[in-house]
């Protein structure tokens, strides 16, 4: 339990998206390189980003269905959940016709880029880092869209790209 004035410890995470839907390259080009992480409707996923990814945590941005997938990015989260507007959006490919604004059911954090990875870091590179044993993403199964990165992993990735952590 987090007892008030006491800080958490910063989390990891990695958030999937689709290059030809949303990019890096996009969040990039975004104003203040900042977005809202809309459009995710699975509810272990939802849950993650309502009640566990908090400001100033680190995402690894995955691009998944490209050639090959890849961790093309690094962002950090710069406000914590609040309710996913495109799901009140009748216009939007997001929009859920049993969100209820009143009592939202799906939620989005906002992330800013920090830095893209060049060259990116794709899968087969990751699956031979004996390292990253245990990683969630390279779980035989695992297309969660939002996934825990555990500090060690968080480093290792960083180390492999030539990011240096931020203090």
């Amino acid at each position: 339990m987090e007892r008030k004035g006491v800080d958490r410890r910063m989390a990891y995470w990695l958030f999937k998206t689709e290059p030809t839907s949303y990019s890096f390259a996009d969040l990039l080009a975004e104003p203040e390189r900042t977005t809202g992480w809309d459009g995710v409707r699975n509810y272990q996923a939802r849950n993650f980003l309502r009640d566990q990814v908090k400001r100033g945590d680190g995402v690894l941005v995955y691009h998944s269905n490209a050639d090959p997938p890849a961790i093309a990015g690094i962002a950090r989260v710069v406000r914590e959940a609040h309710p996913d507007p495109t799901a009140f959006d009748v216009e939007h490919h997001h929009h859920d016709p049993r969100s209820d604004p009143a009592a939202p059911q799906w939620f989005q954090v906002s992330i800013q880029a920090e830095q893209a990875l060049e060259p990116p870091l794709d899968l087969p590179t990751l699956r031979a880092m004996p390292e990253l044993e245990g990683l969630e993403l390279l779980r035989k199964g695992s297309r969660l869209s939002i996934q825990p990165v555990s500090s060690a992993h968080w480093k290792v990735i960083l180390k492999r790209a030539g990011v240096k952590p931020r203090k």
